[in-house]
């Protein structure tokens, strides 16, 4: 049994800091390491973060078989007992549907619905997909405006008024102006989410259009400095916020942009560089040349 309503998971999610920890592999044969993704877990969250996507973007869902989704979600549930565990759902319309019966099996406490794969759709299908998930859930849902998953403010409202478990938002495309109509329309009847790549850069603008909270990368490996860089984005603190800006999070950013998926491969390095190694990245994903891990390595070097 879940341990939230859903307007209570809301309130939870957007009270803090937000992670979406990584997943382990071997080495060897690129299978979920389940044992080192536990103790990882028990590490990461003796630091204080609001709530856990866990086998979300940064942990490689679209690398993961359904029964290796379950697994982490299962894993995570049962390692995390003081936050909520927001469980994936993507795909189409049926196949999120059995995650989200999964993740309500296992003890999840909501749902990230990320975008579906390959189609485009037009706006009244992506909000027919949502509606079915949501009406299929008890869970609260934070839907991902994404890739081909986009609603506008018309219709994020319409689903708002027909699905009451329909309580996050979190933002992939960094539209400031439709935020902004998000927002001035629906106003607290979600949370806000930046789901940016990298969150950190986006979050003092984000911030002036509701947006509490975010999913921060870089909790997975520098927690401490994600943590106050948080809180001075929350105390708008500009002085703090850009001075981390520019020691660590712009040059952090400039290594992630040289190829293409290395938002997730660099968290990865990350976990290496701080002695975490969590393996891998799975196809179609490359991981980071060693003198790219080397000038990250620098970087952290910096802030500890």
């Amino acid at each position: 049994m879940t341990r939230y309503s859903p307007k209570e998971f809301a309130q939870v999610v957007g009270s803090g800091l937000l992670s979406f920890p990584i997943t382990h592999f071997k080495s060897s044969d690129l299978s979920f390491d389940e044992d080192a993704y536990r103790a990882n877990l028990n590490w990461l969250f003796s630091h204080d973060a609001a709530a856990m996507f866990a086998a979300g973007g940064t942990g490689e869902f679209f690398s993961l078989t359904q029964a290796e989704v379950d697994r982490v979600v299962r894993a995570a549930v049962e390692e995390t007992k003081h936050i909520p565990v927001i469980a994936p759902a993507g795909g189409g319309t049926a196949v999120s549907i059995e995650y989200c019966h999964a993740a309500e099996a296992a003890g999840a406490d909501g749902i990230l619905l990320l975008p579906p794969y390959l189609t485009e759709a037009a706006k009244d299908g992506v909000a027919a997909h949502v509606e079915a998930i949501c009406k299929s859930t008890k869970l609260g849902v934070i839907v991902y405006n994404r890739a081909n998953q986009r609603l506008d403010d018309v219709e994020l409202a319409r689903l708002a008024d027909r699905c009451p478990n329909l309580v996050g938002y979190k933002d992939g495309i960094g539209d400031i102006e439709l935020m902004t109509r998000i927002y001035a329309r629906l106003g607290d009847r979600l949370t806000y989410i930046g789901g940016l790549p990298t969150a950190e850069t986006f979050a003092l603008p984000y911030l002036e259009m509701g947006v509490t909270t975010y999913s921060s990368a870089i909790f997975n490996f520098v927690p401490e400095f994600a943590l106050d860089f948080y809180k001075a984005v929350r105390a708008r603190d500009y002085t703090k916020v850009y001075a981390a800006l520019n020691e660590f999070v712009l040059p952090y950013i400039a290594i992630r942009n040289r190829k293409q998926g290395y938002a997730v491969s660099i968290v990865k390095a990350g976990m290496k560089v701080v002695g975490r190694d969590a393996g891998p990245v799975r196809t179609p994903l490359t991981d980071l040349t060693e003198a790219e891990v080397a000038e990250l390595a620098a970087l952290v070097a910096r802030i500890q």
